[in-house]
């Protein structure tokens, strides 16, 4: 696949030499006598000399500590690597460092207003305001703050003062369901909630006041909360017993000042989630220092974001990428915020923010890419998109034909960052590289300090074969640890029960002969055919060519005798016989004949998780008799009535 890929777009000299990677690899030289030729050669430097590497981060971009530390790695162990030993730090310190009055610090819109600006000066001043109502109510570091918000401003100036508090954050998307939220946030026994009345989504509005009661009885730990009137336009619709609005929280504290706690680099910042598609959520936690280092890495270099530029990602805050937009603060960039439906009133509306906000970088996920694609939409035709320089593009594997649909719909001359990572780790493993070339279907590269490689089931290392995607040096970012975990067992079991201290992250993944990167798809719902492992996205990319069918869902069942049976279940208006011939032949010519269905059904809708994965696992586990409410949680699912038409399911004799 890597030798015929299409070269799509080629940095410019220019757009090269004014890069944030240019002028680090630029340092280097001045400052450290190291001489790079290329980029695979500064990687190779980076994964061979962690701790003089991640030293450098350190110092290129002027860490602010109030204690030195006494080392930088002690332990390359995984888990329990030790980094920065002895210092003291704060996140939120390092991004009002930025704080100016010549950009805004928030762009921000909503399905019904917008876009509106915040400065600096008022974000400063909110969170200051936030942090005196924290501190009086005996918030200290290590306290758990939470947030069940919309993507709206203040769902980040609650994280920034809390983080510059020392607390630690928590948020879910206000569409999650009720027991999805507790099962989160029970785990890490919250003393402050910050809570909305409701939200928007599609033109409608969803008044959640009921369950935001039911949500506070089941955290008896919860001491306030503190409600945002999303719905109502100056109270909030209900409040709960121990609960107060915004506004009353943020009254008569004008004057208050803002203040940094100083905390160890392995202190917690923030609890993220894994799906909880089964089983109980894991409460990953990060670091401080770990994702204040490797921010400021993938920022700059793999993003290149740079101080007024303008970047967006469309997320909720029950994903991480929403803690991923406000880390481009840190860069000194204006984040721009959207709540609510990327499809309302039509697919236009965020092409339609990014023209009017003067967005730089546009970040999204592969299927809103691939929906535009398929309703021939072209944002770059219709609207003014000069700005834009950048697409992000993360979620699921981006196809091949996406690719080209950027480039001949949106902007030629835009540098496409097709990224890949995780919640596990707050940042991506493989993205953008503003030195290098763009190729269709392909990720541009490895991020620095990051030693990813494919390995096979025996843990030897491959080149242009696709393998396990593992990592094999730690990485400051990987969580200090679950909530709850005191033994590590959960965590071990996660990232290292394949290959002992090596970190395997569950994608299939080629290393190309160019050093880029292809992703297959997860490993932990391989399709087995006679003897051959097929990633999923295989499959999903071929689909993509036939109009017809809207989505998919693919897996292979292990029966009994040895038999395996792989099924097809398609979302289309009319599965006709023409059209079955046509997915067979798609993917026997595009693929293999071991792509091939045993059969295809067609199904009312595809599960999916609220943060936009496809549910091949549960629904694997239903298809062989799983009950619904143990192969999967309804709570985190976007379309939980989808699961029903796989319980009916018969596998046929």
């Amino acid at each position: 696949m890597a030798a015929e890929a299409r070269l799509l777009w080629t940095p410019s000299t220019q757009f090269k030499e004014q890069s944030n990677l240019w002028a680090y690899m630029q340092w280097l030289q001045s400052q450290k006598g190291l001489n790079f030729p290329d980029y695979e050669s500064l990687w190779e430097w980076s994964v061979q000399n962690i701790s003089s590497f991640w030293e450098s981060i350190w110092e290129f971009f002027e860490i602010e500590s109030t204690t030195p530390y006494s080392t930088v790695l002690s332990n390359e162990e995984m888990p329990g690597a030790k980094w920065f030993e002895g210092c003291r730090i704060n996140y939120a310190a390092h991004i009002f460092r930025q704080a100016t009055d010549s950009r805004p610090a928030i762009i921000w819109q909503t399905e019904k207003q917008g876009p509106e600006e915040i400065s600096w000066q008022e974000l400063k001043g909110t969170v200051a305001c936030v942090q005196s109502f924290l501190r009086e109510h005996g918030i200290k570091s290590g306290d758990r703050v939470v947030g069940w918000l919309p993507n709206i401003p203040e769902a980040t100036a609650a994280f920034l003062a809390t983080c510059a508090t020392g607390a630690v954050w928590s948020s879910c998307s206000p569409d999650f369901g009720l027991q999805s939220v507790v099962d989160r946030f029970k785990q890490i026994e919250p003393k402050i909630l910050f809570a909305a009345d409701g939200y928007e989504y599609n033109g409608k509005s969803y008044d959640k006041s009921a369950v935001l009661q039911e949500l506070v009885r089941q955290l008896p730990t919860v001491e306030k909360v503190i409600v945002i009137p999303f719905l109502g336009e100056d109270e909030p619709l209900a409040m709960p017993e121990n609960g107060l609005s915004w506004a009353a929280a943020l009254n008569g504290r004008e004057e208050a000042v803002l203040f940094f706690e100083q905390v160890p680099f392995d202190h917690p910042i923030w609890v993220l989630y894994s799906s909880g598609t089964t089983g109980l959520p894991k409460a990953i936690t990060h670091s401080q220092g770990g994702v204040l280092l490797e921010h400021y890495k993938y920022l700059a270099f793999h993003n290149d974001v740079k101080p007024g530029e303008r970047f967006f990602w469309f997320s909720t805050t029950g994903w991480m990428m929403w803690n991923f937009v406000q880390a481009s603060l840190l860069m000194g960039a204006t984040i721009v915020l959207y709540d609510g439906s990327p499809g309302y009133p039509d697919l236009s509306t965020t092409w339609r923010l990014a023209a009017e906000a003067k967005i730089n970088h546009f970040g999204t996920s592969a299927p809103f890419l691939v929906a535009c694609m398929r309703q021939n939409l072209s944002p770059g035709k219709e609207l003014d998109l000069h700005h834009l320089r950048s697409i992000g593009s993360t979620g699921s594997p981006l196809p091949p034909e996406a690719f080209d649909y950027v480039y001949e719909n949106i902007k030629k001359d835009l540098w496409l960052c097709s990224m890949s990572g995780g919640t596990d780790v707050c940042t991506a493993f493989v993205g953008g590289n503003p030195l290098k070339a763009v190729y269709e279907g392909e990720i541009q590269s490895r991020g620095l300090g990051c030693s990813l490689y494919a390995f096979n089931e025996d843990g030897q290392e491959l080149g242009n074969e696709v393998g396990e995607m593992v990592i094999t040096k730690p990485m400051p970012s990987m969580p200090v640890f679950f909530w709850n975990d005191p033994d590590n067992r959960r965590y071990r079991e996660a990232y290292f029960d394949m290959y002992p201290g090596v970190w395997r992250h569950g994608d299939w993944i080629k290393i190309t002969a160019r050093q880029s990167l292809v992703i297959y798809g997860r490993s932990d719902a391989t399709l087995n055919r006679q003897g051959v492992r097929i990633g999923t996205a295989e499959i999903y990319q071929a689909l993509h060519n036939i109009p017809a069918v809207e989505d998919a869902l693919i897996v292979n069942l292990e029966l009994a005798g040895g038999k395996h049976y792989m099924p097809l279940f398609v979302k289309v208006e009319k599965l006709t016989e023409e059209l079955q011939s046509t997915i067979k032949a798609v993917l026997r010519k595009e693929c293999s004949p071991r792509h091939v269905p045993d059969d295809i059904f067609k199904v009312p809708d595809i599960p999916y998780t609220i943060s936009g994965k496809k549910m091949e696992a549960p629904v694997k586990k239903i298809l062989l008799g799983k009950d619904i409410g143990k192969a999967a949680s309804k709570d985190a699912m976007r379309n939980p009535e989808s699961l029903q038409y796989f319980k009916d399911f018969k596998i046929p004799d």
